[in-house]
């Protein structure tokens, strides 16, 4: 009997552990769980929905997402306890703290900051994970134990362009937004993640011909695609809310719109990994950026230039008594006199150009302060001032609306991945010759001309004609140029900017001319070493600053391609040895630089602290790289 009883006692004590330990569970998953709120966890199934039907993908945004009070805790913990460190490349900029997944339990580190430790926790628990997976429209299981995420601050300026986040074997994007809860955040103080449509990337049909005739039957080609240039959902940060978003490949575009306020974003940022790399990782942003054919964004064909200017009374050459000896070094006196109508006169003397040929073949490129004649300048600064104030941009002013500027002459151009400005297409109406008119009498200017009309009468009276071409080729040694090619660009503070990347690269020396206008006098700022101060008018010293933006740099691609999946620590970064050159926004001034093949080049993004937009017209001549010309001294190791 004493046998008979001994397995039912045992079985009693077992079912008792049984229970004990089903309840020490329970109060376990709910103690790691504790940082959420349990409203949250409950609302699975509507949060699954949302996220399933929400454009321009999938994604999901959850208010509330930490139990009361308990938010506050890890900001005060953040705030104490940790330092950031500034970090900028051409596709953010931020400050950003220590990894968290560095911070082990036990360390000093860890020990001051408990909260934050339970939310970390909590996060990447196998519950929490599974939640997720269940929302996001994953398999169970999918997610894996790898703690991956930091906190950052972006204060006023900060800002990270388009990209879709793939890196790796990421999966889930989250961001938990710790900005302060009092005043609500508004749409005024900028910080919104910004999300994308993908479009079908543009392919010439030519080019989808003869791929269709090169693969052969019975294969297809593979679409890919691209951000639309403009956002079509945005969300504010607000305090105590969850954001995320599967990682895909081609389709999870999306930024952080620049903070105006004077108060900061905060967030904590980071991902939820898979087992394996994402099907499609071919079409990852950051490796499309590094993987393009070298030309493939460039702006179309090389057109010659022209012998005359088709909107400028300039005889041709041999219809007049008068010989023009184009084919001598020094420029005509007819070439003299048209470029003289444009060209402050200081730039068409023997000695000026001597002076800029020889600093231009020390350095490959050199930078010409009040280039256009006062008349000129002053059309333009005029112009784009008006339209400037009309637009309310710059000085602080919110960009509130993406399509600001932006009309039936000119257009935005994206994709947003790679670049946004606003480019002038505006119709020739035959009005160059009342332009030209307009500035030489000066008792009767005329009506005012737009900023668009002025640019691209420059463009077309001066930058597309020989004498120009044979101006270039007195200044740099480098021969008449064969070819130009390039556009009229307006970058919109707040809003604008291009992105280094492989497409941009020539298959053959280059040479950069662009004409550049902005608020401020175009001076040279002096450097004061006892107050570390930028000397000069302060439009001028806040562009020269480069702290908002608006620099073109120039940049030595890297041949090895940044690893095998990229990341934005493999772009430009501010310390590394790979910037040639940094050409700050001036007005009224032309920058004129050689870049070869092995070159890329991005325009900063324009802050909305920018005193204005930042206007040009950027060209690209085409020179002869057989060695014939006079430059010989120009290679890879031009900067």
């Amino acid at each position: 009997m004493e046998s008979s009883k001994h397995p039912a006692n045992k079985r009693a004590r077992t079912n008792d552990e049984s229970a004990d330990n089903v309840r020490e569970d329970v109060a376990d998953v709910a103690d790691v769980l504790g940082p959420i709120s349990p409203s949250v966890l409950g609302r699975a199934d509507e949060l699954a929905r949302d996220y399933r039907d929400a454009l321009p993908f999938p994604h999901g945004i959850v208010r509330e997402f930490c139990a009361t009070g308990f938010l506050e805790g890890v900001l005060s913990e953040l705030k104490r306890h940790t330092k950031v460190k500034f970090k900028e490349t051409d596709l953010f900029r931020v400050y950003q703290s220590i990894d968290l997944g560095n911070i082990r339990p036990g360390n000093d580190l860890a020990e001051r900051m408990p909260s934050l430790m339970r939310l970390k926790g909590a996060i990447y628990s196998p519950e929490c994970r599974a939640f997720v997976e269940r929302i996001a429209g994953l398999d169970p299981g999918s997610l894996t134990d790898e703690v991956d995420c930091a906190a950052n601050c972006h204060a006023k300026g900060c800002h990270l362009l388009c990209h879709d986040d793939v890196i790796g074997t990421r999966a889930i994007s989250f961001i938990i937004y710790l900005t302060g809860a009092s005043p609500h955040w508004k749409d005024e103080d900028g910080g919104r993640l910004e999300l994308y449509e993908a479009l079908p990337e543009e392919e010439e049909e030519e080019e989808e011909e003869e791929e269709e005739e090169d693969v052969g039957r019975g294969s297809s080609s593979r679409r890919r695609w691209v951000p639309a240039a403009l956002p079509s959902k945005t969300i504010l940060p607000e305090f105590n809310s969850l954001a995320y978003f599967a990682v895909r490949p081609g389709v999870s575009f999306h930024s952080v719109q620049e903070v105006f306020a004077d108060r900061p974003r905060l967030s904590i940022q980071g991902w939820y990994h898979a087992k394996g790399t994402p099907s499609g990782i071919e079409d990852a942003t950051l490796r499309r950026l590094k993987s393009n054919g070298k030309g493939e964004d460039t702006e179309g064909e090389f057109e010659p230039l022209l012998a005359t200017p088709s909107s400028a009374a300039m005889p041709r050459p041999g219809s007049s008594g008068e010989r023009d000896d184009n084919e001598g070094d020094a420029l005509s006196p007819n070439e003299l006199s048209f470029l003289g109508r444009y060209i402050n006169a200081t730039y068409l003397t023997d000695g000026s150009m001597n002076t800029i040929r020889e600093r231009f073949e020390e350095e490959s490129s050199v930078k010409l302060r009040h280039f256009l004649t006062d008349e000129w300048n002053g059309i333009i600064s005029r112009a784009s001032s008006r339209e400037d104030q009309r637009d309310e941009l710059g000085n602080d002013r919110p960009a509130l609306d993406y399509r600001v500027g932006a009309n039936d002459e000119w257009r935005v151009v994206g994709p947003a991945h790679k670049q946004r400005f606003l480019e002038y297409n505006g119709s020739d109406d035959g009005s160059d010759d009342d332009d030209t008119a307009a500035v030489t009498n000066k008792n009767d200017p005329g009506p005012p001309r737009t900023t668009g009309d002025s640019l691209r009468h420059l463009r077309r009276a001066v930058f597309q004609s020989a004498p120009f071409g044979k101006w270039l080729a007195l200044v740099t040694s480098l021969g008449i140029p064969l070819g130009q090619r390039g556009r009229i660009r307006r970058f919109r503070p707040g809003l604008d900017y291009t992105v280094a990347h492989y497409g941009v690269m020539t298959t053959n020396p280059v040479l950069d001319a662009t004409l550049c206008f902005c608020a401020g006098d175009g001076e040279q700022c002096a450097f004061d070493e006892e107050t570390n101060d930028l000397l000069g008018s302060d439009d001028d010293a806040i562009w020269e600053s480069g702290d908002v933006g608006g620099f073109e740099c120039y940049i030595a691609a890297d041949e090895g391609g940044g690893g095998e999946d990229g990341g934005p620590d493999a772009e430009y970064d501010e310390e590394d040895d790979t910037k040639l050159l940094s050409v700050s926004a001036s007005n009224n001034t032309l920058s004129i630089v050689y870049r070869d093949p092995g070159t890329m080049r991005f325009v900063k993004y324009v802050g909305a602290g920018a005193p204005s937009s930042r206007w040009d017209i950027a060209l690209e001549y085409e020179v002869d790289s057989s060695g014939d010309a006079d430059s010989g001294q120009h290679g890879d190791d031009h900067q």
